[in-house]
């Protein structure tokens, strides 16, 4: 493939399980950097992999495909992959999570995924029912070690990880797909607390993070997504993060107390997101996509490319690894035990 287009700030989503000749015309769109595939995208192994294939053809240029893949609950590839516990599972077998974090990643890159959305850094406050037990944990300390073993294990495979909700989602009960949650902590209790996994990992070397569409409301006036204060101030000046930072799905109405679609992206990268998300809406994606600037962005691009999959073989030939087969019976006999 010529590459002759570097990555975009826009990631967008796709309607089915095969490309429409609208979609590989948006592809090709200088603002388009990556596509996100959802369970509606997903038939078996086989087809998601043929799928991305042509994703990949369709554009000149660079592009990631990336799915939410934590385990529990949020799976999008089901049928053909292992189904992994919820995360609030690891603390009962604090090594199964390395186990976990690598098969997750290894079955992800064997269908041509880059990367996967995880894992999640927040501390549940058992409050959350949109976290709950996707969190480690309720304890920073423990959050912390299960989420660098986890993402150990990711790396591993060859796969780069993106800690979510930053700041720390754990403590508010509403659910930002729905409204915006306001949290009325002040810093210092987020600094003892839901900040802890984030500046661990970040020391650790961490590629990616989602800031949340949670309003920290006694710190600052936007939502961490939008907010410079967060996102520059705070992640990138004091904890010292040098790699990507995607916005969540501007889709969301936690989002939508910022203007339109437009303006949310406008924002967004504004306040220092690398990549925006617009996500079952394609009237707003091409409605974004068309609004900002063409140009390209040498530290997105070099933040970026950390972000591609190092991928080894397909699905089949992963199956008859010793590794894998190992990390199947680990993680099922794990689960039988726990859940």
């Amino acid at each position: 493939m010529n590459q002759t287009q570097p990555f975009g700030a826009v990631m967008l989503d796709i309607a089915g399980k095969t490309l429409t000749d609208s979609e590989r015309e948006i592809l090709n769109h200088p603002n388009v950097g990556a596509v996100i595939l959802f369970a509606r995208n997903y038939e078996n192994p086989e087809q998601v992999a043929d799928l991305i294939q042509s994703i990949r053809a369709a554009r000149d240029g660079e592009i990631l495909i990336a799915v939410d893949q934590e385990g529990g609950r949020v799976q999008r590839f089901q049928a053909g992959f292992t189904r992994l516990p919820p995360a609030a599972l690891y603390e009962n077998e604090p090594e199964i999570a390395e186990v976990a974090g690598w098969l997750i990643a290894a079955e992800l890159l064997a269908v041509g995924v880059d990367f996967s959305f995880a894992p999640v850094l927040d501390v549940d406050c058992g409050v959350s029912t949109i976290i709950g037990n996707r969190a480690f944990s309720q304890n920073a300390e423990k959050v912390t070690q299960l989420a660098s073993e986890f993402r150990r294990g990711m790396n591993r495979a060859g796969m780069a990880a993106t800690g979510k909700h930053f700041p720390g989602h754990g403590a508010v009960a509403l659910d930002s797909h729905l409204t915006l949650p306001i949290d009325e902590r002040d810093l210092d209790a987020l600094r003892h607390s839901d900040l802890q996994p984030f500046r661990q990992l970040i020391s650790e070397g961490l590629e990616g993070i989602m800031p949340a569409h949670v309003l920290y409301s006694q710190i600052d006036a936007q939502p961490a997504g939008f907010s410079a204060f967060w996102i520059q101030q705070i992640l990138r000046d004091k904890l010292g993060f040098d790699g990507v930072v995607f916005s969540d799905d501007l889709s969301m109405e936690g989002a939508a107390s910022v203007g339109d679609f437009s303006e949310r992206a406008k924002v967004a990268l504004q306040a220092g997101c690398d990549m925006v998300l617009v996500c079952n809406n394609p009237i707003a994606a091409v409605e974004v996509l068309n609004s900002l600037p063409i140009k390209n962005n040498p530290d997105r691009e070099r933040r970026l490319q950390k972000m591609r999959g190092q991928f080894t073989g397909n699905f089949e030939q992963l199956k008859t690894s010793k590794q894998w087969q190992q990390a199947v019976f680990l993680v099922e006999n794990f689960t039988k035990n726990y859940a």
